[in-house]
């Protein structure tokens, strides 16, 4: 989607729900001002005028609604919005035009209010579409140019400064960045990025200008493919929302039938529309959407968008977790665990000549040595006569020394000797040793490991309190290298050695146990994301596939707000399900009342009013509560 597009879609749909928040407004005020006006003027002993003035509110809600009806049959759709049809017609039919207005008061209020929920409840989603910057000052022939966000590509320079959004995902190429993340990920305190650091679309700069080398375009930044989530998930139907309509065709059933078998015990046409007024609107209808739409905002607001109602849902039912390990369980990098040297020159120095050297290669183990170096506050050398062999190493001139770095075969290419324990051993199960020769002779064994992130333990442990019940590690790497990683932690199974088939059939394998739940971050994570029961990618730096294939995306780069979604999702499922049986008791417990004569027409729309009232102010308890202690890991 282009930035024009995205623009474009939000601008649409704004304008669509301002309209229609409008028109609900409108008609919600029309029988309330009828209302009104009819009893002032009874008060003055008009009741003619009155009846008219109520008349005329309940004829234009029933056109309003038979037209909204008519429109809905021709989709398929048979909704409770019929007893309310009926209970209007029969209200002006048996000449009650004031409980014909309470009832079209009653319905257009209860359309008003639930619209209010949703919109208030949607905040922290319609947020996120409100914040897109338009342009951007980009550096050209020494000096700033402002232009469209669509204009920039990668490696563009621009200046971001104090409180502007960031247009695009890129990196700092000067000065300090101090970002307001809380949009993107809940996090309320502001966070400083470096030099070379990767920052994300999204977020504010809170802090001094600096200078934004840009890494992609602004349709493929992460605040773009959000944009897309959040309308995706607007735009789905949760399952809980269409077994709703499945009940809601059941009470409507019963409603008549209960109307029908009170007219024909009584034949006394008050007393069955007494019993039609009490079952319109039914809380079945209202609760369900206000509370999905409670949690999914609930969850945006830290740093989990949940793709729509359905996918709440499950997350409130996942039993088993499957999760990958390179960048959802560790960190994704390559670092340096260890040194140990063995020549003359010190760590620094070691360290310092093989960064120099590495500057000429793409590897990742490079990338590792050259941040640790920058980390250290080493400087390094321009090398020469550089040769790289690939799967082996390289070597080159550095500052005039001749420096080799890689593994045995390559040392042994150049007539180097390592002791044994030195050239990998039992360390090469669970990380990459590189070896180091300087001018001939040994220098030092380096130690490179993707540890384990800072938060996974606890993170797992936070899930197991959720309510998993079986954790699962999936990875393509060796079984022993997987092993090692999670030794101790809160996992019940290794799947190693797969590729993103067999990851796919581990998943599907799951299955017996409940539903599954996959979290992952890759390219090669997006078939078992796609396969699973709930997908998760981690979308702050993974891959946009994954995220595409994923239900959940997690806007943090940590796993640990996952298991506040879990709450989340549980918690809105509970009240959203106490909501419609309340609710549904209530309006059963009214209709019987009426059918058996305790209950006026009035009476019945007045309780029925506040049985709407109550199951909405309940559903919207979503919005807040507790997330719930974490637990540590040790």
């Amino acid at each position: 989607m282009s930035t024009a597009a995205v623009g474009s879609t939000e601008a649409g749909c704004s304008k669509v729900a301002g309209w229609a928040s409008r028109l609900r407004e409108w008609l919600a005020l029309l029988p309330l001002t009828a209302l009104c006006v009819g009893l002032l003027l009874r008060a003055l002993g008009h009741p003619e005028f009155a009846a008219w003035a109520w008349t005329l509110a309940t004829l234009t809600i029933f056109g309003a609604l038979l037209i909204q009806i008519a429109a809905s049959l021709t989709k398929g759709d048979v909704g409770l919005d019929l007893v309310a049809l009926i209970s209007m017609g029969g209200a002006l039919a048996l000449s009650q035009p004031l409980t014909g207005a309470v009832i079209a008061l009653m319905y257009a209020g209860g359309e008003a209010l639930e619209a209010y929920a949703a919109g208030r409840a949607g905040r922290a989603m319609t947020a996120l579409l409100t914040r897109q910057p338009r342009t951007a000052l980009r550096e050209e022939e020494g000096a700033l140019r402002e232009v469209p966000i669509a204009a920039l590509k990668p490696g563009d320079r621009i200046l971001v400064r104090v409180g502007d959004v960031l247009p695009v995902d890129g990196r700092v190429a000067a000065g300090r960045a101090v970002l307001d993340q809380s949009s993107l990920t809940g996090e309320a305190l502001p966070v400083t990025f470096r030099a070379n650091e990767p920052v994300l679309s999204g977020t504010v700069n809170m802090g001094t200008p600096f200078t934004l080398m840009t890494g992609r375009r602004a349709a493929e930044s992460t605040y773009a493919g959000i944009v897309q989530l959040v309308e995706a998930a607007r735009a789905q139907k949760a399952p809980m929302a269409r077994l709703a309509d499945r009940y809601g065709l059941a009470f409507l059933f019963l409603t008549l039938l209960l109307a029908g078998g009170t007219w024909l015990a009584t034949d006394d046409p008050l007393r069955t529309l007494a019993v039609l007024v009490v079952a319109t609107p039914c809380p079945l209808i209202l609760a369900v959407p206000v509370a999905l739409v409670s949690g999914l905002s609930r969850a945006a607001g830290i740093g989990v968008l949940i793709k729509g109602g359905g996918a709440l849902e499950m997350l409130a039912k996942v039993r088993v977790l499957v999760v990958d390990k390179t960048g959802t369980l560790t960190d994704g990098a390559a670092r340096l665990t260890a040194a140990r040297i063995l020549g003359d020159l010190g760590e620094s120095e070691v360290l310092r000549l093989v960064a120099s050297l590495e500057q000429a290669s793409g590897h990742p183990l490079a990338r590792a040595l050259i941040e640790e170096s920058a980390r250290r506050g080493l400087t390094l050398s321009q090398p020469e006569d550089v040769e790289e062999t690939p799967g082996e190493g390289m070597a080159g001139l550095v500052e005039g020394r001749l420096v080799v770095v890689g593994g045995p075969h390559l040392m042994r290419m150049h007539g180097v000797h390592f002791p044994s324990q030195d050239e990998g051993g039992g360390m090469a199960a669970i990380a990459a040793t590189v070896l180091v020769a300087i001018d001939g002779a040994a220098a030092a064994a380096l130690v490179f490991a993707d540890p384990l992130r800072a938060d996974g333990g606890n993170a797992l442990l936070e899930l197991r309190a959720c309510g998993i019940e079986r954790v699962v590690l999936a990875t393509g790497d060796r079984r022993a290298v997987a092993e090692a990683l999670v030794a101790g932690l809160p996992v019940d199974a290794v799947a190693a050695d797969l590729n993103p088939t067999d990851k796919t059939d581990a998943v599907t394998a799951e299955r017996r146990l409940g539903p599954v739940m996959m979290v992952g971050d890759g390219v090669n994570d997006a078939p078992a994301l796609a396969a699973a029961d709930l997908g998760v990618a981690l979308g702050a730096r993974g891959a946009a596939a994954a995220a595409e294939a994923a239900d959940v995306v997690l806007l943090v780069d940590s796993l640990a707000p996952l298991s506040d979604a879990i709450r989340i999702a549980k918690r809105t499922r509970a009240i959203a399900l106490q909501s419609v049986w309340a609710g549904l008791g209530l309006s059963v417990a009214g209709m019987m009342a009426a059918a058996l004569g305790h209950l006026t027409p009035l009476q019945g729309a007045l309780l029925q009013e506040a049985i709407d009232v109550a199951v909405i102010l309940n559903a919207m308890r979503a919005l807040g509560g507790p997330r719930g202690g974490r637990q540590r890991w040790a």
